[in-house]
């Protein structure tokens, strides 16, 4: 492939609104990332008819964006015209509005000049769709795309993928971007022994429960504070306090407060592994002390002990806000930050990006690695 700035085109939900889009983080540090290394982005997204999307960023100035009516797919077809002869069409999952129509469609600009990926943000959900019901549309798709991009999964997801037919599958996983997640001054608003920062999901629920929820009722002279939408109405302990959702901004914040920090995972993410969240490096980039869900594959990322620390329960959790020391709390917060600095980037995914779709570029400049 050329050895230039590739013309990616991306079809997958707003890049804008986090509220919208909880993968609006993974998007833009991945993208951002492969535009500082001279590629050309297009974003195609959906405008949902009677939503005015709270948007938590201006229009980037590394990405064209360009949104579409969903009312019918009129606009779909003029933004499919757009993308024709693009080095790269990309389709993520859960777009929201005609995802099983667009899937079929981004196939049809397949030729020698254009990839055709399929970007999941959620495979292990997916696969297992995909295995409970043989009928699913997307899966007799799965051996037409020219490559799976998955957010996760290790080998688990990858070799499920290809028994499915897939060309070939890759995980990039979630990472830091060093110009958002960084040490800050603590505010005494965030101040507390544990903090939780998740949006309410139907299958994060009972882990919360078991892992932060359970903590939070063994210490009850420790303060917890959970941010995060959804929350609202979920009985919790009285040293519990709820923030509601913060903006992303206050994410820093809250992260750079709280004495530890908790990460806790996906019930189907922990399943099946090597499912890092975008979360975890958020804290992680902070220089938090983390504190994460036992889930395997996470010495990949950061190394239990030195790095984090790994708890089975809400026992354990709460075992390890008692044992920590001022010193235990910056020497793993200091490790977890270098590490993230030195391998997981979004300017080290983005080199891998390019490797998978065949690129030939320049190698990583150290002024792309800021401390």
């Amino acid at each position: 492939m050329r050895s230039q700035g590739l013309r990616i085109v991306f079809f997958g939900s707003s890049l804008a609104s986090a509220w919208w889009n909880g993968a609006s983080m993974y998007y833009r540090g991945i993208l951002r990332a492969l535009h500082a290394r001279g590629h050309h982005i297009t974003c195609y997204e959906p405008a949902p008819a009677g939503h005015r999307l709270q948007h938590d960023m201006p229009t980037p100035p590394w990405a064209r964006v360009v949104v579409y009516p969903v009312e019918d797919t009129s606009g779909l077809e003029r933004c499919l015209e757009q993308a024709r002869g693009a080095d790269v069409v990309v389709k993520a999952s859960g777009g929201g509005f005609h995802d099983e129509w667009l899937n079929h469609r981004v196939l049809e600009l397949r030729s020698g000049r254009t990839q055709v990926v399929y970007w999941d943000l959620d495979a292990p959900v997916t696969l297992e769709r995909l295995l409970r019901e043989p009928g699913d549309c997307l899966r007799a798709l799965v051996p037409l795309y020219d490559l799976i991009l998955t957010q996760g999964g290790g080998d688990r997801v990858v070799l499920a993928y290809r028994d499915l037919g897939a060309r070939d599958c890759v995980p990039v996983y979630s990472a830091v971007d060093p110009d958002l997640h960084y040490p800050v001054s603590a505010d005494p608003r965030f101040g507390c022994a544990l903090a939780l920062l998740e949006d309410r999901l139907p299958d994060l629920d009972q882990r919360v429960e078991c892992f932060f929820l359970r903590a939070a009722d063994l210490l009850p002279d420790k303060h917890f504070l959970l941010g995060g939408a959804g929350w609202a109405d979920r009985p919790r302990p009285s040293n519990v306090r709820y923030l509601g959702d913060l903006t992303p901004r206050e994410h820093n914040v809250m992260r750079g407060s709280a004495r530890a920090v908790l990460d806790v995972s996906r019930e189907g993410m922990a399943r099946f592994g090597f499912s890092p969240t975008a979360h975890l490096f958020a804290a992680a980039g902070a220089g938090a002390c983390l504190i994460t869900d036992a889930w395997e594959g996470i010495e990949l990322f950061l190394e239990p002990g030195r790095e984090c620390l790994v708890a089975r329960d809400g026992l354990e959790v709460a075992e390890a806000v008692l044992c920590l020391t001022d010193e235990g709390v910056r020497d793993l917060g200091d490790a977890a930050r270098r590490r993230v600095l030195a391998e997981h980037t979004y300017a080290h995914r983005a080199v891998q990006v390019e490797q998978v779709l065949g690129y030939t570029g320049r190698p990583l400049a150290p002024r792309e690695l800021r401390a």
